[in-house]
């Protein structure tokens, strides 16, 4: 070729590829392959301004270089299964794999040689030069075109069934266990067709599991008594059921593992396989449809096969791992702690099995169940650093599992989880934000028909119905409705987690009814959680969940329109809520906090003082069952105080006043700005405040009244779906004043404050009857003042609208 290449087409090279040797080497094989195809007439004096022209680093080679075969029959089908094998394979066993031609492969890999090695013979597996390659290949952004789709392992799997069936011998011993006497395809679907099935279930339709399902029944009839086989089938059928909710499903993989684990007697080598995988298949069908039963069968079962893998076994981890997640469940049913401490420590057990930065393949499920755990164990104690390590191992998983990960979306959810916790407790707004952004991701990666996709449109509609309670924007919980309305159409009967979006939905529901005062949001409210109930029978453990929340939705709608039936079935659910909650469980304080708020309703209807001393004696419990730095004891602080308000209102005992204003200050402390509930803390002690005042006089009373309610009325700006209660307040503190001091502009104060409450709520609203008489109050208390009859068109129109 003469001079070529130039010295300054040398220098040009050397500059463009920046001292990487990989770069260097894959660009070389760019300039200087060969193509087998007539039309690639290009030669290396061609390449070379190409190469040039490739952005530096190698995706630009890689585009680049597959396009030279982009044109090719099977192209895709070829570049997918090798970027998606689990190991490699040769050029005849691809060709197999995919049903086709071994020259076909040939063709298609010979011109990417640059990027791709390929043997000289049929028998050498085919690698890629760098294992960039398949980074690029598998995200989307970066590869474009060539993307190697995550659904290509639902071929894969169905292929590797195929040919294990096509293989499967009469005498079965030479398939199972002497494995090198099979094909080399054969091989690698015995050892790896399961890799693309998890977890990659969720690019899997209905049909992909009946036709998977089919093969296994057909290599099963073959030899009904090989474990193998049976546990196969067992996990197709299990992921089916996943995905469709069958509990028929659930139960023909629990019978198929019970005949598999019979076939394995101790010492078989591989009992402990098969234990591990009963296990998993009863807890499975325990979180669905919630028997007890399954996981009490589950524990000791896992317990066996860790004691079958001492250290040092390989799979040792994976066995704490299951039996840790196991009790983490139970504890969540009981409420012993003994199970979660246990948890807890198996867990951390096997994290360090799988130590950074050499963590294996099970190293980012670690650090979420440990998370998971450390999270549970933060809503009892509220212990902060339990709460602050969930986190930080959740975000370690996340960067485990970047995209196109197949469980990111998991890490994803987890971590929005646990932040959507840290706000709760601290009300540190960039967290829900942070919250809200993790599960839209998640949402992202889980389009329908993804079998997850209802449960991120779930908790993505939570965390935005609890941006709504911060800030009252309509348009979160609009759409936190839309979302959890989707969830349920996807969990149609009999979806097992049908019951929790049910529940998730009358939540919102509910909060659209206080704002709006529409009856038929708390009356569809009420239907769904019953609806939840009826899918919950005993001993479901969500029952009590749901026996709760009709009754609180059930008090709301007696609270509006006063149907002493409702109260009445209210208490009673509570009751049996609390009964199903007995001490240690985790949430047997709200179950006492929603009994004894219920109790103080009836006192108002009733009078009845051993229903009031009830239900303050249910939040003096709840308290004791949260000390500090619980993250609830300033709810059942601010409960036990309102109904020691409610007890002096009723007797005038100050004492009960004056420990209501102690409560309620405590409250004050622990929720500093910007903590979502600090403005009801603050109304709420304003209210006590100005209570007081009206015993003691003390204009320093009255001043901190008004200081605390202007303070929570800045913290709800409109449209904050509670700021008519500080408006409330804080308009009789002034008219409170005005009686002190005369001054009328204290008193036009009260006015408009008493006017912006009545814009909140429209004729027929339950809330506008009595402002309206209060602001005739003040109205005409200015005339009696002043002298001016400027306000009596409004007077009058006001006291028209009380006579209506």
């Amino acid at each position: 070729h003469g001079d070529w290449p130039t010295q300054s087409d040398k220098r040009k090279l050397v500059e463009h590829i920046g001292g990487s040797f990989i770069f260097a080497s894959a660009v070389f094989k760019f300039i200087m392959g060969t193509s087998t195809e007539g039309n690639d007439q290009t030669t290396p004096m061609d390449r070379l301004p190409l190469a040039l022209k490739m952005n530096p680093g190698l995706d630009g080679l890689y585009t680049q270089t597959l396009a030279r075969s982009m044109h090719l029959p099977h192209f895709s089908d070829i570049i997918s299964t090798i970027a998606l094998l689990s190991a490699p394979l040769p050029t005849s066993a691809i060709a197999e794999l995919l049903g086709i031609h071994t020259y076909e492969v040939v063709n298609v890999l010979v011109n990417l040689q640059a990027i791709i090695q390929v043997p000289g013979t049929d028998d050498i597996p085919v690698t890629l030069c760098h294992t960039s390659l398949r980074d690029f290949l598998t995200t989307p952004s970066r590869s474009g075109g060539f993307f190697a789709h995550p659904s290509h392992h639902v071929r894969l799997f169905l292929r590797c069934l195929e040919c294990r069936l096509e293989h499967l011998p009469q005498d079965p011993e030479s398939f199972i266990r002497f494995r090198h006497q099979i094909s080399t395809v054969a091989r690698y679907a015995l050892k790896y067709s399961y890799s693309h099935l998890y977890p990659w279930h969720g690019c899997f339709k209905l049909s992909d599991f009946d036709s998977a399902i089919r093969l296994c029944r057909k290599a099963l009839a073959l030899r009904p008594d090989t474990p193998e086989l049976i546990e196969d089938l067992a996990k197709v059928v299990r992921r089916r059921g996943n995905n469709t909710g069958s509990f028929e499903d659930f139960d023909e993989a629990i019978s198929l593992l019970h005949e598999a684990l019979e076939l394995r007697p101790s010492p078989h080598p591989k009992r402990s396989d098969s234990l591990n995988d009963l296990a998993l298949a009863l807890r499975n069908r325990h979180r669905r449809i919630g028997t007890k039963a399954d996981l009490e069968e589950a524990i000791p079962l896992l317990r066996e096969a860790l004691e079958l893998r001492p250290f040092p076994h390989p799979d040792r981890s994976h066995s704490l791992n299951n039996l840790g997640f196991a009790l983490r469940n139970r504890y969540r049913l009981t409420g012993t702690m003994d199970d979660l401490e246990e948890a807890i420590s198996i867990i951390r057990e096997a994290l360090e099995l799988r130590p950074s930065p050499h963590p294996g393949p099970d190293r980012p499920d670690l650090l979420n169940n440990l998370s998971l755990a450390l999270r549970n164990r933060y809503r009892r104690t509220g212990t902060m650093a339990d709460l602050e390590e969930a986190i930080s191992l959740a975000r370690e998983a996340v960067e485990h599992r970047p995209f196109p990960h197949p469980q990111r979306s998991d890490a994803l959810n987890n971590l929005g989880l646990a932040l959507r916790n840290s706000y709760r407790g601290t009300g540190t707004i960039t967290d829900l934000e942070e919250a809200i952004s993790l599960h839209g991701e998640a949402l992202k990666l889980r389009p329908s028909p993804h079998p997850e996709h209802s449960e991120s449109l779930s908790n993505l509609g939570l965390a935005l119905w609890s941006r709504y309670c911060r800030t009252g924007t309509m348009t979160d919980l609009e759409e936190a409705i839309s979302l959890s309305r989707k969830a349920l159409e996807l969990r149609a009967s009999p979806h097992p987690q049908r019951s929790d979006s049910l529940n998730n939905l009358g939540l919102a529901l509910r909060s659209h009814y206080r704002r709006t005062g529409t009856m038929a949001d708390l009356g569809e409210a009420i239907s769904l959680h019953r609806e939840a109930l009826e899918l919950r029978p005993s001993p479901h453990t969500e029952r009590s969940e749901s026996l709760s929340s009709l009754g609180q939705a059930l008090r709301s709608r007696y609270c509006c329109i006063g149907t002493m039936t409702d109260l009445e079935e209210a208490i009673s659910l509570s009751r049996k809520a609390l009964e199903l909650r007995p001490s240690p469980h985790p949430q047997r304080s709200d179950s006492l906090n929603n009994l004894g708020l219920a109790l103080r309703d009836c006192y108002g209807r009733t009078g009845s003082m051993a229903d009031l001393e009830a239900a303050i004696s249910l939040h003096r419990e709840a308290l004791a069952l949260r000390p500090a730095p619980h993250p609830d004891r300033p709810q059942s602080l601010n409960n036990l105080a309102n109904a020691l308000d409610v007890l002096h209102e009723c007797n005038g005992d100050i004492s009960a006043l004056n420990e209501a204003i102690s409560l309620h200050r405590e409250v004050l402390g622990l929720l500093p700005a910007p903590h979502p509930n600090r403005s009801r803390s603050l109304n709420n002690l304003a209210r006590c405040l100005h209570a007081l005042y009206q015993h003691n006089k003390d204009i320093e009373t009255l001043n901190e009244c008004i200081s605390m309610g202007r303070e929570g009325l800045a913290l709800r700006p409109a449209p904050h779906p509670l700021r008519h209660t500080t408006l409330d307040i804080l308009a009789k503190a002034y008219l409170s004043q005005f009686e002190q001091d005369g001054a009328v502009e204290v008193l036009d104060e009260a006015i408009s404050l008493r006017q912006e409450f009545l814009v909140l709520f429209p004729p027929g609203h339950r809330y506008r009857m009595g402002d309206v008489k209060a602001l005739v109050e003040v109205l005409e208390k200015r005339r009696e003042v002043t002298g001016d009859d400027r306000d009596c068109g409004e007077i009058e129109a006001l006291q028209a609208e009380l006579a209506a």
